[in-house]
């Protein structure tokens, strides 16, 4: 916990208390960073308290100027619902929607923006705020030497106003969110008091930052998307798989459920063998599973391993082309033509004249004698095998491993 307003604690240690988040709905997946206010929501409701999603469809189209250097594009209405749709399904893998007391609510501030009118809102809400405590807020302080425009500005009214929309018609009296967020929390319990509405109570999570001081949750190819069409489960599970030990002691403590002894367990049976990766593999395994499921998981693990010489050949099977493509980064990559294959190819030929992965048939036989290729991870021992287009993976490659640790990726390349 960063921040927390007085009372809070005393407020959800008195009775169950329904408490928000807000989620950004600019794209259509949630990504790893939006994680850790997923798992507060989580850890809220196994508490016993009700989580509310507000899932910004009305401030998606304001723009939020916490953290940001420059105004952002406006989403459509029609953009906007199928951001909010996706992300809701998301969502249902952490929390329980269904039943019971607590169940989660999802709510869309749209609905409840849409029919109020300009005047309305500066008349029932605007005057309840002076300027001179808006200005006073960092997010708008960073902002005016080089400008904002007023929707902008007036982002903290409207996500005040959120909070008191929850608060008379749900009956929500927290508001959580991120340690950015807090000026435009507290301009919602400022709000309330000013009308008297009611009482109301905020608290932050810190903002995670990697060891390296570099921010959680990018790469070098850009956000880890809980989508698997824009981060594949392969993709997911390395990311925390090659997270560093210091990391790591974090993230677990943060995005699993895992008891504290059983994190100490396993931060001791690390330390014993820190090139096992025991920490990260059972990070990676929690929180892959979780997102994405359990078949998913396999794959990724077993696919992690394929050039470590455990892998299988339906795990390669399995792997999108942009997957496999990413395992063999760095592997040598031979290019043969698809006529080549039309009527089958003799593997030595294959290997010792269309390719060179063997300088020459004789040693090329000796080793498949001897079991020492592998096609997709599969030995051979047959010097007569015919390769065809059955055996290539994704219709376009075969992998090929020359004793332990040499491999090959073949392409075929489609000519006349």
């Amino acid at each position: 916990m960063q921040d927390c307003m007085p009372g809070t604690e005393e407020q959800l240690q008195k009775e169950v208390t329904s408490g928000y988040i807000g989620f950004d709905p600019t794209a259509d997946s949630l990504g790893v960073g939006n994680l850790v206010q997923i798992m507060t929501l989580l850890h809220f409701q196994q508490a016993g308290h009700k989580p509310i999603a507000l899932i910004g469809g009305a401030t998606g189209m304001v723009g939020d100027p916490s953290g940001k250097s420059q105004e952002r594009n406006l989403l459509s209405e029609d953009i906007l619902t199928h951001n909010i749709q996706c992300q809701k399904k998301q969502l249902e893998k952490f929390l329980n929607f269904d039943s019971g007391p607590n169940a989660a609510v999802l709510v869309n501030n749209y609905d409840w923006f849409k029919e109020f009118s300009f005047l309305d809102f500066i008349r029932d809400v605007g005057k309840h705020i002076t300027v001179n405590y808006m200005l006073a807020k960092d997010s708008v302080k960073s902002r005016l030497e080089n400008g904002m425009s007023f929707t902008e500005f007036s982002y903290q009214l409207v996500q005040g106003y959120d909070f008191l929309y929850l608060l008379q018609h749900h009956a929500c009296k927290l508001q959580m969110g991120g340690s950015d967020q807090w000026g435009n929390i507290v301009t919602g319990t400022e709000l309330i008091r000013r009308k008297g509405a009611g009482e109301a109570f905020a608290l932050t999570t810190p903002l995670i930052r990697k060891a390296d001081g570099t921010k959680f949750g990018k790469t070098e190819k850009g956000n880890i998307w809980l989508d698997p069409l824009k981060t594949s489960p392969y993709q997911f599970y390395q990311f925390w798989l090659n997270a560093s030990d210091s990391d790591t002691s974090t993230y677990i403590r943060i995005f699993t459920l895992f008891s504290k002894s059983e994190i100490e367990k396993l931060e001791a049976e690390h330390s014993q063998a820190p090139h096992l990766r025991i920490l990260q593999k059972a990070l990676a395994k929690d929180i892959t599973t979780r997102v994405h499921s359990e078949a998913d998981y396999e794959m990724a693990a077993s696919a992690s391993e394929i050039l470590f010489g455990k892998g299988t050949t339906e795990s390669l099977k399995m792997l999108s082309e942009t997957d496999l493509l990413t395992i063999m980064e760095g592997v040598p990559q031979l290019e043969i033509s698809n006529q080549d294959l039309n009527q089958g190819i003799n593997i030595v030929d294959l290997l010792a004249e269309k390719t060179n992965v063997f300088p020459s048939k004789g040693e090329a036989k000796k080793m498949i004698q001897g079991g020492g290729v592998s096609i997709n991870k599969e030995k051979i021992n047959e010097t007569n095998l015919l390769v065809t287009e059955q055996l290539l993976l994704n219709n376009k490659y075969l992998l090929i491993q020359k004793g332990k640790k040499n491999y090959y990726l073949i392409r075929v390349s489609i000519t006349n």
